[in-house]
């Protein structure tokens, strides 16, 4: 034998006089159970807090599954990047509606001001996960194409609401003075 078999064989042996098989399983199931809910540590949420997202953006304000994604700043609904699809794309089974409002929201990456087109997913029932209801800029009733209020799914082939998308048309540009 080995010199490396004798000493694993006489550690074995110790072990086993001194620790019973109950008291031997019950340490394991322990460090299986510990070691299952070490990604629950506050450590491993810190380290979340400094992903970057597609955008460029650090923390919460690049995640497109949080209300506080920059994107998200005049939305009013479940977001879609919770319910299966994603803050561009309607889950499957739904369909985009063609008709839209819209908002202005700054990029904090790059400091620019983008035109997000809203539009509602429709076809099955309401998603039910990351309701998110940020008003900023939201114009009255009357001014209904900046109002995040109404069903949107009035251009689909069914009224059902399920959730909503924050597409960039394009850049915002300053107002042009008139001549």
């Amino acid at each position: 034998m080995s010199r490396l078999d004798r000493w694993f064989e006489g550690l074995t042996r110790e072990t086993a006089r001194r620790v019973s098989r109950r008291s031997w399983l019950s340490r394991l199931g322990g460090v299986l159970v510990g070691g299952a809910t070490l990604p629950l540590l506050p450590v491993a949420r810190a380290a979340e807090k400094h992903t970057v997202g597609e955008d460029g953006v650090k923390g919460p304000e690049g995640d497109p599954m949080r209300c506080e994604y920059w994107r998200h700043c005049a939305i009013d609904g479940f977001l879609c990047s919770c319910c299966g699809g994603s803050h561009t794309a309607c889950p499957p089974g739904t369909e985009m509606s063609p008709v839209t409002w819209i908002g202005t929201c700054r990029n904090p990456a790059d400091g620019k001001d983008y035109i997000i087109s809203y539009n509602d997913c429709c076809g099955r029932t309401f998603c039910g996960r990351c309701l998110c209801n940020r008003n900023e800029g939201e114009r009255p009733l009357y001014h209904w194409y900046r109002n995040n209020d109404l069903n949107w799914c009035g251009g689909a082939t069914t009224q059902t609401y399920t959730c909503s998308t924050a597409i960039v048309v394009k850049t915002a540009k300053e107002r042009q003075p008139e001549r």
